[in-house]
């Protein structure tokens, strides 16, 4: 990848009598950074950041965040406009070459995805040494990272033609892998993917279909499903994307990078948080009993908090949310679903949040979650698949990711450093003397 940060200056830091000049670049969007690669050679100190909230660990040109004025970009492309005119596919491939493709481009590349869907017949067995009741997230963590096992002959990162097959591998497997998932949970017969179907009407397909007669994708079902797919594909260096990245910096092939990015998904904080906003609309259960919860939402003592409103990088309404709302009320008008409470309650609470002061200010808007949970229960998924979903949508964020990182010259295994506050150099003591 060519670097696109242009110079904007200098910034100069003074400490125990030593000056030292760093330089400042820009990018095409955000803040300015401050090249800091030598400041512990020129000032013996280290940066003290937890989280890494302040600091960039790479540069990008994947996804942009304007988290203010609620900007979510893909390459550039505003996320509404992709989510309303493109399918996953040509998502996908925006994501993975910079530009959107060519009708050429766009079939030979579905061609490509379409013909890795199959898994290693061998690879079932894999799914018989699970317990039936293991959870599907714990399922994809280990069939994933197996996946090594079986296509080892694409996992040479420093071939380019090997790591477009493994891209292509996983991004074409990861629906299959997910519905096998899905259907040893329930204890029903794997459905083999079909080659006449689009990504994500072949992923429901596997899902929902079974051997005793014919299933038919719903258009509006699965249009809605793809929404929510695009809407999750990548959101700058997040958690789980940080994962792969880091597991990526040390030479690890891609299929392991990808497996540790699922385990950094499992966690609540990250992409279970679309379930815990259904649970906390299933407690309010009515409209009538919104203000109760926004009260205790509001009392520092009580241990209840609103989900699915908020979040880390926005700081105002959550573009995704908007397109997601929309797609919500579709999925209920085309199942027949007029009065459903969840919706109902949903849409009161929203409506209060946005007019209530104290959420005003503390710039508490719906996000995502808040919509998708209740899309993804009406499209018949429990809950425990909704990160496995998230999983399958962010796998074509972690590929490009990781890709991108592979190409950089400015690449280097990743070392964070820490300040220690343990105990002091100290002499051992034979245990007859302690």
């Amino acid at each position: 990848m060519q670097s696109k940060l242009r110079p904007a200056g200098s910034m100069t830091v003074s400490y125990d009598g030593k000056t030292t000049e760093l330089p400042v670049y820009e990018g095409s969007h955000g803040p300015r950074v401050v090249d800091i690669r030598s400041f512990y050679k020129e000032t013996g100190l280290f940066t003290y950041d937890p989280g890494y909230t302040a600091t960039a660990s790479c540069e990008s040109q994947i996804t942009y965040i304007d988290g203010d004025e609620g900007v979510l970009l893909y390459r550039g492309y505003p996320i509404e406009e992709l989510a309303e005119n493109s399918d996953f596919l040509e998502v996908a491939y925006l994501l993975l070459h910079g530009e959107l493709p060519t009708r050429g481009q766009q079939n030979e590349f579905n061609r490509a995805i379409t013909l890795h869907t199959m898994v290693h017949e061998q690879l079932k067995n894999f799914y018989n040494g699970f317990r039936r009741d293991a959870h599907p997230m714990a399922i994809m963590v280990g069939v994933v990272g197996a996946l090594s096992a079986f296509y080892h002959d694409s996992t040479d990162i420093t071939d380019k033609k090997q790591r477009m097959i493994a891209s292509h591998r996983m991004i074409a497997k990861m629906p299959t892998i997910a519905a096998m998932a899905y259907k040893y949970s329930i204890g029903q017969p794997f459905i083999f993917p079909r080659n006449d179907l689009s990504y994500t009407a072949n992923f429901m397909r596997m899902c929902f279909a079974v051997p005793a007669e014919e299933y038919e994708v719903n258009p509006v079902l699965c249009d809605a499903l793809d929404k929510i797919f695009i809407l999750h594909m990548d959101h700058e260096q997040n958690a789980s994307t940080s994962t792969v990245r880091l597991a990526g910096s040390s030479g690890a092939n891609p299929f392991a990078c990808i497996a540790a990015g699922i385990a950094s998904l499992w966690g609540p904080a990250h992409g279970g948080a679309n379930e815990a906003a259904l649970n906390m609309l299933e407690e309010i259960g009515t409209p009538e009993r919104i203000p109760e919860y926004i009260a205790r939402a509001k009392d520092k003592n009580d241990p209840f908090r609103l989900m699915g409103f908020g979040h880390r990088v926005y700081k105002n309404y959550d573009p995704r949310a908007k397109v997601m709302q929309k797609a919500c009320h579709e999925v209920l008008a085309a199942l027949g679903v007029k009065n459903d409470p969840l919706l109902e309650t949903a849409m009161e609470l929203e409506r209060i949040a946005l007019s209530d002061d104290y959420f005003i200010e503390k710039k508490l808007y719906p996000n995502i979650d808040f919509y998708s949970g209740i899309t993804l229960k009406a499209l018949g998924f429990p809950t425990t698949m909704f990160t496995v979903l998230f999983a399958l949508a962010r796998t074509v964020g972690w590929i490009a990711q990781w890709t991108e990182m592979i190409e950089d010259d400015n690449q280097r295994i990743g070392r964070p450093r820490q300040i220690y506050t343990g105990a002091r150099q100290r002499c051992y003591a034979p245990i007859h003397k302690r």
